[in-house]
């Protein structure tokens, strides 16, 4: 396994050892000895997450308040995605900044997502299976929200805008400067 770093503070970029041969692929997905050795990190993940999105859905961008916020490892099991975090956290030095990746299928790279970031994804092929794991339970009452096209977070989608497919309750959500006294 391969840790990569990003330009944002506790964000790692993860690449698994995965072993081919003639009948197709072998790898693991997640090995709590690994990850911690790989990472340095101990977390505690409590549930898993699969959600099927064809092209054009975008979901998010969303998070969990207070003592709900949640750390995520994402992947693609089918597909392809463009995920993006946008950091929350207050005495981050990359507070309002996003960050973005393509994850798919293929190159089979996860994302570590700490706590304090609100998150979307792009699904960029139709039928994808995008999968996470969370250090803690989901709280609907600590969910919380950012619209996606914030200008001050000016996040780079590589799609037509007008033909994203979101739901009700995400075509509503605010902009982050309407709800710094959330976070």
């Amino acid at each position: 396994m391969q840790v990569k770093k990003t330009d944002i503070p506790g964000v790692l970029l993860i690449t698994p050892d995965v072993f081919y041969d003639d009948r197709g692929y072998f790898f693991e997905y997640y090995n709590r000895k690994k990850f911690q050795e790989a990472t340095g990190l101990q977390v505690d993940f409590v549930q898993d997450n699969l959600a099927q999105s064809n092209r054009g859905v975008l979901r998010g961008l969303h998070f969990q308040t207070g003592k709900y916020a949640q750390a995520k490892l994402v992947s693609v099991l089918k597909g392809k995605v463009l995920d993006v975090i946008v950091d929350l956290r207050k005495d981050s030095p990359a507070f309002g900044r996003y960050f973005s990746v393509v994850l798919d299928d293929r190159q089979k790279q996860q994302l570590f997502i700490p706590r304090g970031f609100a998150h979307a994804y792009l699904c960029l092929e139709d039928d994808t299976l995008f999968y996470y794991k969370v250090d803690n339970y989901y709280h609907k009452e600590s969910e919380r929200g950012i619209i996606y096209n914030d200008p001050d977070i000016a996040i780079d989608w590589p799609y037509d805008l007008s033909k994203v497919d979101l739901s009700e309750k995400d075509k509503k959500l605010p902009y982050l400067k309407d709800i710094m006294n959330q976070l």
